[in-house]
């Protein structure tokens, strides 16, 4: 092999395919980060003062935080008892009318929550289409806690259809032939293959149910109203409170926002926890 000529030219650097980004993509970036994290860190500053743990102990925010935590773990758990067969059926079946029904359960994600309010009024009120028969059997949903649970189980069940339909979906069908080879019966083989397999997507969709059943405004308003004690949920004391007393809305909003933040940092993590694999 011969060496290079001493005089040879050096060889020019090889020019790295990343380049800097333009000052007007950076100033639009800045800008928009600006405008959504400002609003959310002033609401901080205003919220989490030296007043805030007297005023989240006044009755008024410990009555909504009550009725929020008991209406949305309600929810929830209507959500997996009810939601986990149909996303069930439909990762794995063909039937019929399957993506009309999946669209059709997918609907309350994009609905106004004003619109779904109005269906469960409709539907579950006193003058509804099951209203009387509810009467009958001396059942009153409307303005009442079970209306809290029907509105959060309306608009926050598609989030946990989806994330289970897609942990389903994700699940290695050889590995559950496997389990009933060696003489597991289905019912075993949901229980120790395929479920712990789909797990970490049906937490994802459980956080993100919940998130969504605690944040629930339009629906709750208008089927289940704004009782103290009974249906005002933190949402709904927020907006009671920008009314009067604007020191409980501050305090309650700041909360919303570390719960907020706390719920999706840990989907963020349960997300990287699937992509490992």
């Amino acid at each position: 092999m011969r060496a290079l000529p001493s005089n040879s030219p050096p060889r020019s650097p090889r020019r790295s395919g990343r380049r800097s980004p333009p000052a007007p993509l950076i100033a639009l970036s800045v800008l928009l980060v600006l405008f959504l994290l400002v609003p959310t860190l002033v609401l901080l500053g205003r919220g989490l003062t030296p007043a805030f743990l007297p005023t989240l102990a006044s009755p008024a925010v410990l009555d909504a935080l009550r009725v929020s935590l008991a209406t949305t773990f309600c929810a929830v758990g209507l959500t997996v008892a009810l939601g986990t067969p149909v996303a069930f059926l439909l990762a794995r079946s063909s039937f019929p009318g399957r993506a009309v029904l999946d669209t059709l359960l997918d609907l309350p994600i994009v609905l106004p929550p004003v619109v779904a309010g109005v269906g469960l009024l409709l539907t579950f009120g006193r003058n509804g289409l099951l209203g009387p028969p509810l009467e009958l059997a001396g059942v009153s949903l409307a303005f009442s806690p079970a209306a809290v649970v029907l509105a959060q189980l309306f608009t926050a069940a598609p989030f946990y259809l989806r994330a289970a339909k897609a942990g389903f979906l994700a699940v290695d069908r050889d590995v559950e032939a496997a389990a009933l080879t060696d003489g597991a019966s289905r019912w075993g083989a949901f229980r120790h293959v395929t479920w712990p397999l789909a797990f970490p997507f049906l937490l994802e969709g459980l956080v993100l149910t919940w998130a969504r059943a605690l944040g629930e405004f339009g629906a709750t308003i208008l089927f289940a109203g704004s009782l103290p004690g009974r249906t005002r949920t933190v949402t709904l004391a927020i907006y009671s409170a920008l009314e009067s007393d604007l020191a409980p809305a501050l305090v309650l909003s700041a909360v919303m926002v570390v719960v907020a933040f706390g719920v999706l940092l840990t989907v963020r993590l349960l997300a990287a926890r699937q992509r490992a694999p």
